[in-house]
């Protein structure tokens, strides 16, 4: 009688596998996250049952192909193509890259059904989509589709509505579409393994089948991953290590403004940002985000600082709003929205040790303004600056930014693009701004560098007597 093969237990996180099952990951050390998968089995000619690794063992090998030099690849420059929307595109560093794999994700009812449909319905006009759904019929596609305002008549969208893998490439194979949609992973599934669709087995598999179709027949795969409680996409890490470009659509449910963020890219600069709008009629894009999270400019009041923040190469200006107020607690609360928390204690306590400012025993809120989140240190001096505006009550220099990192010794460091965020905040009608003196400083038509290098220096400049 064969052998029987045996389980493994895979991780959830990190993917890691062991032969038995432990409470505890040895890989990423994360608890509870060791789940059963079954070996990939499948039927010899004599009956009996081998693993997947012995038949493609005893398959002929392919051709291999020679290895060849850097001068002998050819250096032209890859087509790529439009997604309709460009603020899509620029996250995608440009554009489709053809036989790319695309995976986004994020919480359920986002949005990210709406922004592939409207992306497929655009894409239809030049080139031949496919799109697969395993959460929705047909019909209930052709309903969302017409209330997206999609043409519903266009012949080169195709409507797959499986969650059989093999289906799927089957269709894929002989429609040989130029983009093909997966919506989403974790509802296909191979009929080859053992364990559930959604299990960490079948979006690992499933994703390595898709990745060889597209680099195959240089078909762009977009595949949609739901997310984890922990903000993750779900599924072991690897899922992320396959493909090519991970983009997570984040936004406020509170808020219409919905944000594109790409966190690794091979074709393009990562951390990139595209702006987009929920109306009735789906997804808009957002051509000039900074005025979406920006306030009144000439109407500002005490505690609030303006600052340019860089996401990639974007460029957005964002208002900054503070309160300091006395506590009624025996420690001091500390809350901040859109920043980091720690990097708020941290300007507290430079503000208290090298300005003098009492903090310690004060309650201390920041905000950021639209529900943006700024995590970069060129920030940290118009934190400390709305900080201190509070504290004072009083209201910055009218038409100001600020830009620079603070040091634990209150020095003002220099910041990257120092250029690129200048120029955004001349096109927003801002007429001074105070900068690091230890970088050199571009020259900016109708805008007046104030060059400090101490914290104090830059609030007495930000905070006129006269306020």
């Amino acid at each position: 009688m064969a052998k029987q093969p045996r389980s493994i237990y895979v991780c959830n996180e990190c993917g890691g596998e062991s032969s038995q099952w432990f409470g505890k990951c040895s890989a990423c050390g994360t608890f509870n996250s060791m789940v059963e998968q079954l070996p990939i089995t499948t039927k010899a000619a004599s009956g009996r049952i081998v693993s997947r690794a012995t038949v493609q063992t005893n398959q002929a090998a392919p051709q291999s192909r020679a290895a060849v030099t850097l001068p002998e690849i050819s250096d032209s420059e890859e087509q790529r193509w439009s997604s309709g929307y460009g603020e899509f595109d620029r996250v995608l560093g440009g554009g489709i890259v053809p036989g790319s794999l695309v995976l986004i994700g994020g919480d359920p009812g986002i949005g990210k059904s709406t922004l592939l449909l409207q992306t497929a319905n655009e894409l239809a006009k030049h080139y031949r989509v496919l799109y697969v759904c395993g959460e929705e019929s047909g019909k209930q596609i052709k309903l969302r589709a017409g209330r997206l305002g999609v043409n519903c008549q266009s012949p080169n969208l195709y409507i797959l509505a499986e969650t059989d893998m093999d289906d799927v490439v089957q269709e894929i194979t002989s429609l040989k579409p130029h983009v093909a949609i997966i919506d989403s992973i974790q509802t296909v599934y191979l009929p080859s393994l053992a364990s559930a669709a959604g299990s960490v087995a079948q979006v690992r598999e499933c994703t390595a089948s898709l990745m060889q179709i597209a680099k195959r027949q240089d078909t762009s795969m977009f595949l949609v991953g739901h997310v984890t409680k922990e903000g993750a996409i779900a599924g072991p890490k690897v899922l992320e290590h396959l493909v090519d470009t991970v983009l997570y659509f984040e936004g406020d449910r509170f808020a219409v403004h919905r944000l594109l963020r790409s966190v690794k890219n091979r074709f393009g600069a990562t951390h990139e940002l595209g702006v987009f709008e929920m109306v009735d009629k789906g997804l808009v894009e957002v051509t000039n985000p900074s005025q979406l999270f920006l306030g009144n400019i000439d109407d500002q009041s005490p505690g609030t600082a303006i600052v340019v923040a860089c996401e990639g190469t974007r460029p957005l200006v964002v208002e900054l709003q503070a309160l300091v107020s006395p506590t009624s607690y025996p420690s001091p609360r500390r809350a901040g929205t859109g920043i980091d928390y720690n990097r708020l204690v941290q300007i507290l306590a430079v503000l208290e040790k090298r300005v003098g400012i009492p903090l310690s025993k004060l309650d201390a809120y920041l905000s950021v303004a639209g529900g943006l989140n700024v995590n970069e240190p060129a920030v940290d001096l118009g934190m400390a600056i709305a900080i201190v505006a509070s504290f004072r009550d009083r209201t910055v220099a009218p038409h100001t930014v600020a830009i620079g990192e603070v040091g634990l010794g209150g020095q003002i460091r220099s910041v990257s693009q120092l250029e690129l965020r200048l120029k955004e905040a001349v096109k927003l009608g801002f007429k001074r701004a105070i900068v690091p003196k230890s970088q050199s400083l571009p020259t900016i038509p109708g805008l007046e560098l104030v060059p400090v290098a101490k914290l104090l220096d830059a609030i007495i400049a930000a905070l006129p007597a006269d306020s």
